[in-house]
């Protein structure tokens, strides 16, 4: 097991290719099915305040209550959208990934190359047949 964590949804492609990703590179990651075992509040605070972002950009909106809950709505405060964030997990956007060099909300996938301690060891392609590593180990693309 490495130092490496990755809050995952089997369903999701970006999350499966973060992990294939991470795993490109030699390193096997602790998996968190989220939807499985929610961050505590504690968690998700720390993750949130790790990876420097506002919370509205770590809710995720396709497929989720969102809407129904009017989360585009500027009523809603940090707390609170922390609170619904726990008690509907589908509502954390994903992966995120937690290594030595950072914490990051990894959409695109591309964006977890930058916090992988270790090289893309083989070229690598997304699950949709992009090119993301080139035979040499070069990224393909702009993030």
């Amino acid at each position: 097991m490495s130092d490496i964590t990755i809050y995952h949804n089997p369903a999701c492609g970006t999350s499966r290719n973060v992990l294939a990703l991470i795993r490109n590179s030699g390193e096997e990651p602790t998996v968190i099915e989220y939807l499985k075992t929610p961050p505590d509040r504690a968690t998700l605070v720390g993750l949130i305040k790790a990876m420097g972002i506002p919370v509205r950009d770590v809710l995720r909106q396709k497929g989720t209550p969102y809407d129904e809950l009017g989360l585009g709505d500027p009523k809603w405060t940090d707390e609170q959208l922390i609170d619904l964030m726990l008690l509907h997990p589908i509502l954390i956007n994903r992966p995120i990934v937690v290594t030595a060099l950072g914490t990051r909300l990894c959409r695109p996938s591309e964006a977890v190359l930058d916090i992988l301690p270790q090289p893309q060891r083989a070229a690598f392609s997304k699950e949709d047949g992009e090119t993301v590593i080139d035979s040499k180990g070069n990224r393909i693309g702009k993030l």
